[in-house]
């Protein structure tokens, strides 16, 4: 999967402005949020659990405007519960996410 975080960091200056410190604290909401529905995602162990954290997750990935998170959520809104390619999906997106941090908010 090719990785473009440009559409969330747009998001992210838009709602923040010049305020580098409100973008930052913007980005670790939206991380710790999508974070909290992967370990639901990974405890899933029915239909209903699996299709809320997912559809939690996408929502919060359109919310944002996070193309890659939301291409993930669908992946695993489309698989079985406990799927682990989903589960990694979703997790390589987030690590991208994580890692695209603090030193892109300068370019912003």
């Amino acid at each position: 999967m090719a990785f473009n975080h440009g559409a969330l960091d747009a998001t992210l200056a838009a709602a923040a402005g010049t305020d580098a410190v409100l973008r930052g604290e913007l980005r670790a909401a939206f991380l710790e949020s999508a974070t909290r529905q992967l370990d639901l995602l990974r405890r899933a162990r029915c239909d209903g659990n699996w299709n809320v954290a997912a559809m939690r997750l996408k929502g919060l990935a359109a919310s944002f405007h996070a193309e890659d998170l939301l291409q993930a959520a669908e992946t695993a809104l489309r698989a079985a519960p406990g799927e682990p390619m989903a589960v990694r999906e979703v997790e390589a997106v987030l690590a991208q996410y994580d890692r695209a941090g603090p030193a892109d908010q300068r370019r912003l």
